[in-house]
């Protein structure tokens, strides 16, 4: 099942359930009026299910806007979890090189606060390059959505945006390099499997356009990661409490070459397998 926060033509954000060709509003109710509300529920496709109105009416994909599919959730992000990020984080710094080579192997991961609701894009929405960088790039991830009581609910895609430079210029400035107006794009939906991820065969593709052509294409798959989603939600959890449930980046696993740059109106697309393509414009300054 996927479900998205969506705005409906007259000014409303509902929580909707999509299908091919458009959406089906979810009914409110006493048990669910939120997006966070659906997702905290014991079985949220249940609710779903119990919530729809017989007489429910289809709307059109393009009469509703897409949202980021985040209520009051923090953003969290892993890094340093597939290979090629290892290898990226070592070239880019060399002053911190041997600890992201330690941290790929080491029990504990790496976990950072990556954003609050109102830094995060939605579909069609502005990611941001900081202004005091010349070295930046999008990382495509698969995002966790978490209940408060650490249950696995549902993925998303994500975009974790990165001044590789100022990361690499010492490690400690991560938070800057991370943390920022629009640093953080999330959607197009929320995907609630049936069954459990075919990791293997979920793919992770990044597209990057420029003036309307392709300048960088890359893909991985789920089953490069080196950490599984129980031991990263087992370490996010460790003596920290997140009442409005979490959303977790689990890292990245393509990574443009180094000579390469974001630049003001590039549009970045990615697309997971099963839950469908995050795009989203690049602003600057």
């Amino acid at each position: 099942m996927q479900v998205a926060k969506v705005e409906l033509p007259g000014g409303e954000q509902r929580v909707a359930v999509l299908v091919d060709t458009g959406v089906y509003v979810v009914a409110w109710s006493d048990e669910c009026r939120s997006l966070t509300d659906l997702l905290h529920a014991k079985d949220p496709c249940d609710l779903v299910g119990s919530l729809f109105d017989a007489k429910a009416t289809l709307i059109a994909a393009p009469q509703v806007r897409m949202l980021a599919p985040i209520d009051r959730q923090e953003v969290w992000a892993a890094g340093v979890t597939y290979k090629r990020s290892q290898v990226a984080r070592m070239e880019e710094s060399e002053t911190g090189a041997s600890h992201y080579d330690r941290v790929y192997t080491a029990p504990r991961p790496e976990l950072f606060f990556k954003a609050m609701p109102r830094r995060v894009a939605g579909p069609g929405q502005p990611v941001r390059i900081r202004r005091d960088t010349k070295w930046s790039v999008p990382e495509p991830e698969l995002a966790l959505v978490i209940s408060p009581e650490g249950k696995l609910v549902g993925f998303t895609a994500g975009n974790d945006m990165s001044a590789r430079d100022i990361e690499g210029e010492n490690p400690l400035y991560l938070p800057q390099a991370k943390l920022y107006n629009e640093c953080c794009a999330l959607g197009p939906c929320i995907l609630i499997p049936e069954t459990p991820l075919d990791l293997p065969n979920t793919a992770i593709t990044l597209v990057i356009h420029r003036k309307g052509a392709e300048v960088f294409r890359g893909q991985t798959d789920l089953g490069q990661m080196k950490r599984t989603f129980d031991d990263l939600i087992g370490w996010l959890f460790r003596d920290n409490s997140f009442p409005d449930g979490v959303i977790l980046l689990t890292g990245t696993g393509i990574v443009p070459p180094n000579e390469f740059s974001l630049a003001a109106g590039d549009v970045v697309s990615i697309d997971i397998t099963g839950i469908g393509t995050l795009t989203n414009p690049v602003v600057q300054g």
